[in-house]
């Protein structure tokens, strides 16, 4: 084996920090993996740490990317997945001379009279706009989210960076082929710069989560909404981290993995839809420890044959069945994949699935090792290195990365439930054609706009 080169304390690294930090955040995550797969040495966990601060900064959607990429088990090296799977958005806010302009130009010069006031601090400030408090003449509260400028243009440059860094790193490493991925990650992205699309996916959870009373999503305010602005009501909530801070008893940190379960997989399993983006940002923790659903903005749209993949495997697994586990994957859109190559994506899925399987009160993860599921995703990524590697259809990618997130979430909340009950009370009457008619409905009903494919 070639002997290892310390790069630490010599230009090269320097260079490389250099690219980081002027050149954009993905070459100089390209050129570190290329260190790392070349046998270059270097404090992996301190550039990891620096490279989660470079990101975090960024207003802009390289941070989805990064967050994406970090899931997905061999695509980026362990100390990088660790560091970026905690990246958040916390931009520093854009000042009230830039609010002003952008609500001027949204709304009219006379913008600020159709409010009875409106606060000049941001709120929250996230990787494409920031939020302001506002209150509307007949006193209802509401959130106001901003587009930062350019966006469009910034959402294209850091795609074709984020496309090179992949690429570069796919010429290195092919095990996991992410054609696919990238094509998902720009449709969703560019859907996201559109508010108006985000106002019809409020409108739908509003309809698909009706029933449920642990869940609340804020409607649109439609006459004060538009590309680039979206007006919604303002629902009161704290921060999860900060709930957990109180030390909340087992029944509290219960209720709020109830509700975040509800909230993801209700309308996954009735309507087909799911929220591509589960971070603790996206959601605050009403009194009652149920919970405010808020960005909407990531949504995945899928065809009912997919849902009946997921139930598919799901029973496949129970059973040991094979034939039933290819064909689930068949209908994710995995194609020219070998028996051996599924019984490796099946040790990720039953690693995804064992909560479900198991009829009983139990937390998410009974191992109480916090890296446990990384080392099932290196031994998966070396299962698949093994048989030729695979290519993951994009139609996988948002449904797997809420899993991972989600389960995250609930080992933060320490929930204990009987996740079997609770899956069972969702699949038990499951009808593709029956979904897809209540998907239609729900659709048509909320406005909501042909999903972009590429």
């Amino acid at each position: 084996m070639a002997e290892e080169r310390d790069l630490d304390n010599t230009g090269l690294f320097g260079e490389i920090r250099r690219m980081v930090r002027t050149s954009g955040a993905v070459g100089g995550i390209a050129a570190r993996i290329a260190g790392h797969k070349m046998g270059l040495r270097s404090d992996h966990s301190a550039h990891a740490g620096d490279l989660k601060s470079i990101l975090g900064g960024l207003k802009g959607p390289l941070m989805k990317g990064a967050q994406l990429l970090s899931t997905i088990p061999g695509a980026l090296p362990e100390e990088y997945a660790i560091e970026l799977a905690q990246l958040q958005a916390n931009a520093p806010p854009m000042g009230w001379s830039f609010v002003r302009r952008r609500m001027a130009t949204e709304l009219g010069p006379d913008w600020e009279r159709r409010f009875r006031s409106f606060e000049r601090d941001a709120a929250a400030a996230a990787s494409l706009g920031q939020v302001h408090r506002a209150v509307l003449p007949d006193g209802r509260r509401v959130a106001c989210k901003l587009q930062y400028p350019d966006m469009q243009a910034t959402v294209d440059s850091d795609l074709r960076q984020f496309r090179m860094a992949v690429g570069l790193y796919y010429r290195i490493d092919s095990t996991i082929q992410q054609d696919d991925v990238l094509v998902e990650l720009t449709a969703r992205l560019r859907e996201e710069l559109d508010y108006t699309r985000e106002a019809a996916n409020l409108r739908l959870y509003g309809l698909m989560l009706a029933d449920q009373p642990d869940v609340s999503v804020p409607a649109p305010v439609e006459e004060l909404s538009t590309r680039r602005l979206l007006t919604m009501d303002w629902l009161d909530g704290r921060g999860v981290q900060s709930v957990l801070d109180t030390g909340p008893s087992q029944d509290q940190r219960n209720a709020m993995a109830r509700a975040l379960f509800h909230a993801w997989y209700v309308p996954l399993y009735r309507y087909g839809v799911i929220h591509g983006d589960p971070h603790m940002g996206n959601f605050t923790v009403r009194d009652d420890y149920g919970l405010n659903l808020l960005d909407l903005g990531a949504i995945r749209i899928f065809q009912p044959r997919f849902v009946q993949g997921i139930i598919d495997l799901y029973r496949a697994l129970e059973r040991n069945d094979e034939d039933l586990a290819y064909h689930a994957y068949q209908a994710w859109g995995f194609v020219n994949m070998s028996r051996e190559t599924m019984r490796v994506l099946n040790e990720w899925a039953r690693f995804i699935y064992e909560p479900l399987m198991q009829d009983r009160v139990r937390p998410i993860q009974e191992d109480d090792d916090p890296q446990f599921g990384r080392a099932v995703a290196e031994r998966v990524y070396a299962g698949l290195k093994r048989t030729g590697g695979v290519r993951p259809p994009r139609e996988f990618v948002l449904v797997d990365r809420s899993a991972i997130g989600l389960g995250s979430v609930f080992l933060r909340l320490g929930a204990r439930l009987n996740w079997y009950r609770m899956f069972q009370d969702l699949i038990a009457d499951f009808d593709a054609a029956q979904l897809a008619a209540r998907q239609q409905d729900a659709m048509r009903a909320a406005r909501v706009p042909t999903p972009i494919e590429s």
